[in-house]
C-alpha cells in the first residue's frame, strides 16, 4: 500500500527528477555502482521480456478454457506494447532509490509503517497474494545472497549520510520487487499472470543478485570502500582451456607417430565405414583432395597436437566471415611457425588429412545447399573447426547418425528451413539461439565432445517448444480456413434455395427483407450445424414455403381453412429460428408488426369474397330504411403493402473481405505445372519468388478441397499466401516456385560426397 500524505508538489519537475539531476547528488562511487548495475539490469530485462512471450504461450497452451486462453494472449499482447515503458520505469526508479539515498524525505511515512494486522482484513485478495509472492522471492534472495547485500550496503553506508538498511538499499531485493511492480502498474493484466511475470523477474532478474552484488562490491573496493571486508568468492562455471591458449601454438616433437585420440571410441563397423571412405578418398586423391609434397624427413604431428592447433584457429577466428577461413591454409601456416621453431618439418598425418578434407568437402557442400538461407549459412559455417575437431576426436561422427555433433547440425538445419530474414533487420529468437549454440562451441569446446549433448539437448528443448506453438497457431489457420470454406458453401446454398423460391415472384417488401436478410441467417446457422440433408434443414425450408404461401392471394375456402391452422405455428416457428440465430430483437419485432397486417388484410379478403354473393343478393330487394349497411358502405379500403418484383439474383453479404481474383489460365489435364501442384504434399515446404528482391519460405499447411485453395503459413504457423490449384500451376510454369528439401542436412551433405568420389573414381 502507498501513502502519498498530503504533500501537494507545486513542481512536478522537483517530484520527477531528470538522470542528470541525479548525478549531481549522488557521490561518485555510488554513480560507478549505479551505472554499472543500471547496464545488468538492463540486460536482464530484456531477457525477461524476450522470454515472457514463450511462457505465456506455454500458459495459453494448457488454458482449461477459452476465456483463460485469451487472457494470456491478451497479456502477450500487452507486454509487447508496454514493454519499452516498463523498461524505463523500472531504470528511472532505480535511479531515484540511488537519488533519495542523498536526502530524507518529508512528508511520507514508510510504506512498512502504513499496513498493521489489525487493518489487513481491507487489503484486497489480489494485492495479498502479491505481497505473499514479493515476500518470498525477498526471502529467497536474502537466504542466498544475504552476507553479501550486507557488505554493499556496508559500504553505502560510509558513502551518505542517511542510515540505509539492507531492505532500503536501492539494489536490494524488496526494493527491485517493488520498483519492477510500480514500473507494471500500468499492465491490465489479472492477478494470476502478474504472478508469472513476478516469477519471470525472479528468474531473469533476482536469479543473478549475487553478480550483481558481486560487481558493485568489487567497484567500491576498487576506489577504496572499506577494502578489508571479506566479500563472497564468485562462483562462477569451470572455464575449460587450451594449454596453448594465449600463446604460441606448439607441437611435441617427442610424438612421432600418427595416433588418434579416440581411437577406443570407434567399434569395429565404425573403423570400417571410416575406412571404406578413406579408401575412396585415396584413389581420386589429387583431384578431389589436394595432394601436398611431404618432405622425407616430415614428422607427422600427432591428433593431440592438431587438436591444439585447431583450438587455436577456433579461439582467434571466431569473428571472420566464414567465407574467409580457409582452415587447411591457416593449418599450414601454423605448421610452417612450429617447424621452424622446431626445426623440423611438421606435417598432418594421413588419417587426420582424411577427416580434414572430408570436413571441408561436407561443408563445402552445406554452404552451397540452397536449402538453408544465406544467413543462417554463414553462422553454420562458424561451426566448421568445431565439428572437424569432433571428428578428429571420434571418427563415428562420419558413420553413425545418433552422433551429437550430427545431430545438432541436423536439428540446427531443419529449425532453419522454414526461417526468413527479418523486413527489420532484427533477428528472432531462432537466429539468437542459433547463434548462442555456434558461440559456445566456439568459445568452450576444447576436447568433450559432451558440450554436443549439452548443446543438443538444449536446442531440441528450444525446437521443441517453437514447434508446439507453431503447430497450435497452424491448427488454428488450417481450423479459420476450413470453417471459412463450410461458411462460403453454405452461402451458395441459401443463395441457392432463396434465389428457387424468390427469382421471378411479386412479394410483399416486407417478406422479401425478412427473408434475405434474417431467415437467411437461420438457413446459413441451420446448414453450418446439421447440413443440408438434415430434418432441421427441411423444417427451416418448410418454414418459409409457408411464408411465401401464407401472403399471396388465394380464394378459395380451404385457403382460409388451411391459413388459419398455420399462421399461429408460423409465427412460432420463425421466432424460435430468429431467436436460435441471435437476430436483431428489435428488427424481429417490426418484422412481425408488419407480417401481422399482411395476414389481417388476407382475412378480410376472404370475408369480403365470401359477403360478396350475399350483397348481390340484396341488390335485388326493396331499398330499407335500416342503415346497417351503411359502414360497409363507407368502410375505408385496406392499405395496399408495398410489394416488390424479385428479378435479380439475391447474393448474401459475406464477413469476409472480397479475395482478389487471381489470373487463371488454361492447363492441360497432364501439364507438367498442374501435376506438380498435385504432387504437393500437407507439410512440404517451398520458395517462392515473389519479384527479383524477395523470396518467400512457406510451409502448405492446408488444400481446402471445396474450393481448391492452397494455404500457406510461415515457421511461427501464421497464415502467409491462398493460392488457387490453377494459380500455383502458373507459379510452377514460371519456375517461380522451389520445393525446399526437408531431409537431414548432414545425411544429405555425406551422400553427396560419396557419390562425387565415386564420380571422380569412375571418370
Amino acid at each position: 500500500m502507498q501513502n502519498d500524505a498530503n504533500v501537494v508538489p507545486l513542481n512536478k519537475s522537483a517530484t520527477e527528477p531528470s538522470q542528470t539531476s541525479f548525478a549531481g547528488r549522488v557521490p561518485a562511487g555510488l554513480v560507478a555502482v549505479r551505472d554499472k548495475v543500471a547496464v545488468q539490469l538492463r540486460h536482464a530485462m530484456q531477457a525477461l521480456f524476450d522470454n515472457a512471450d514463450d511462457t505465456l504461450f506455454e500458459m495459453a497452451d494448457r488454458a482449461g478454457n477459452n476465456a483463460e486462453q485469451s487472457a494470456y494472449f491478451e497479456a502477450m499482447r500487452d507486454l509487447r506494447l508496454k514493454r519499452k515503458g516498463i523498461e524505463r520505469g523500472f531504470l528511472q526508479k532505480l535511479f531515484e532509490s540511488f537519488a533519495n539515498l542523498s536526502q530524507y524525505d518529508i512528508g511520507r511515512a514508510s510504506a512498512l509503517d502504513t499496513v498493521s494486522y489489525d487493518n489487513l482484513t481491507l487489503v484486497q485478495n489480489d494485492e495479498l497474494e502479491e505481497s505473499v509472492a514479493l515476500d518470498a522471492m525477498v526471502a529467497k534472495v536474502m537466504s542466498r545472497d544475504g552476507v553479501a547485500l550486507t557488505h554493499l550496503t556496508t559500504r553505502i553506508n560510509t558513502l551518505v549520510s542517511k542510515k540505509v538498511e539492507d531492505k532500503t538499499n536501492p539494489l536490494g531485493p524488496r526494493l527491485l520487487c517493488e520498483d519492477f511492480l510500480e514500473a507494471c502498474r500500468g499492465l491490465g493484466v489479472e492477478i494470476k499472470v502478474k504472478l508469472i511475470i513476478l516469477k519471470l523477474f525472479e528468474k531473469y532478474v533476482l536469479a543473478d543478485a549475487e553478480h550483481l552484488y558481486a560487481e558493485a562490491n568489487q567497484t567500491l573496493i576498487a576506489l577504496g570502500v572499506l577494502p578489508e571486508l571479506k566479500s563472497v568468492p564468485l562462483r562462477r562455471p569451470p572455464q575449460r582451456t587450451v594449454s596453448s591458449q594465449g600463446a604460441e601454438p606448439a607441437a611435441s616433437a617427442a610424438e612421432a607417430g600418427e595416433q588418434s585420440v579416440a581411437g577406443q571410441y570407434m567399434d569395429a563397423d565404425s573403423q570400417a565405414a571410416f575406412a571404406a571412405l578413406r579408401d575412396l578418398l585415396s584413389q581420386v586423391r589429387g583431384s578431389a583432395a589436394p595432394t601436398r609434397p611431404m618432405p622425407a624427413d616430415a614428422l607427422p604431428i600427432s591428433s593431440n597436437d592438431l587438436m591444439r592447433l585447431l583450438s587455436h584457429l577456433q579461439s582467434h577466428l571466431p569473428a571472420q566471415s566464414i567465407d574467409e577461413i580457409d582452415v587447411r591454409q591457416h593449418l599450414d601456416h601454423l605448421l610452417t611457425r612450429v617447424s621452424s621453431k622446431s626445426g623440423r618439418s611438421r606435417v598432418v598425418g594421413q588419417v587426420d588429412e582424411d577427416v580434414i578434407n572430408l570436413v571441408s568437402m561436407l561443408f563445402e557442400f552445406i554452404l552451397d545447399d540452397r536449402t538453408l538461407p544465406d544467413s543462417l549459412k554463414a553462422l553454420i559455417g562458424r561451426m566448421q573447426i568445431p565439428m572437424l575437431k569432433v571428428a578428429v576426436l571420434d571418427n563415428t561422427f562420419f558413420s553413425r547418425g545418433s552422433h551429437p555433433a550430427r545431430r545438432l547440425l541436423n536439428e540446427i538445419a531443419s529449425a532453419a528451413l522454414g526461417w526468413a530474414e527479418q523486413s527489420d533487420g532484427q533477428r528472432d529468437l531462432l537466429y539468437q539461439k542459433i547463434e548462442q549454440v555456434v558461440m559456445r562451441l566456439l568459445n568452450d569446446f576444447v576436447d568433450d565432445p559432451a558440450i554436443f549433448s549439452e548443446m543438443l539437448d538444449e536446442f531440441v528443448a528450444f525446437t521443441g517448444d517453437e514447434r508446439r506453438r507453431s503447430d497450435l497457431l497452424e491448427q488454428r489457420t488450417r481450423d479459420a480456413e476450413e470453417g471459412r470454406a463450410r461458411a462460403e458453401l453454405a452461402r451458395q446454398d441459401v443463395e441457392s434455395v432463396l434465389n428457387g423460391r424468390l427469382l421471378g415472384r411479386t412479394l410483399p417488401e416486407v417478406v422479401v427483407r425478412l427473408l434475405q436478410e434474417a431467415w437467411s441467417q437461420v438457413l446459413l446457422l441451420t446448414c453450418l450445424k446439421h447440413g443440408t440433408h438434415s430434418t432441421e434443414w427441411e423444417a427451416a425450408l418448410a418454414t418459409m414455403d409457408d411464408l411465401i404461401w401464407s401472403v399471396e392471394p388465394h380464394e378459395d375456402p380451404d385457403s382460409r381453412l388451411r391459413l388459419l391452422e398455420m399462421v399461429p405455428q408460423l409465427l412460432k416457428s420463425l421466432r424460435e429460428g430468429l431467436a436460435s440465430a441471435a437476430f436483431n430483437p428489435f428488427s424481429t419485432g417490426e418484422f412481425f408488426s408488419r407480417l401481422e397486417g399482411l395476414h389481417v388484410q388476407a382475412f378480410q379478403r376472404y370475408k369480403q369474397v365470401e359477403e360478396a354473393p350475399l350483397l348481390d343478393l340484396e341488390d335485388d330487394l326493396p331499398l330499407l330504411d335500416d342503415p346497417l349497411d351503411a359502414p360497409a358502405a363507407v368502410a375505408p379500403a385496406a392499405t395496399q403493402p408495398a410489394m416488390v418484383a424479385v428479378v435479380e439474383e439475391i447474393v448474401l453479404a459475406s464477413p469476409e473481405p472480397v479475395r482478389a481474383v487471381e489470373p487463371e489460365e488454361a492447363f492441360a489435364d497432364d501439364d507438367e505445372s498442374l501435376r506438380k501442384v498435385d504432387d504437393l504434399r500437407v507439410g512440404s515446404w517451398v520458395e517462392i519468388q515473389e519479384d527479383e528482391e524477395h523470396k518467400l519460405r512457406c510451409k502448405l499447411a492446408a488444400v481446402i478441397r471445396p474450393s481448391g485453395r492452397y494455404i500457406f503459413v510461415n515457421r511461427t504457423g501464421m497464415k502467409v499466401l491462398e493460392k488457387t490449384r490453377m494459380s500455383l500451376a502458373v507459379e510452377f510454369r514460371r519456375n517461380a516456385v522451389r520445393l525446399l528439401d526437408d531431409a537431414l542436412l548432414f545425411d544429405r551433405a555425406l551422400e553427396s560426397v560419396i557419390g562425387n568420389l565415386r564420380r571422380l573414381k569412375n571418370a
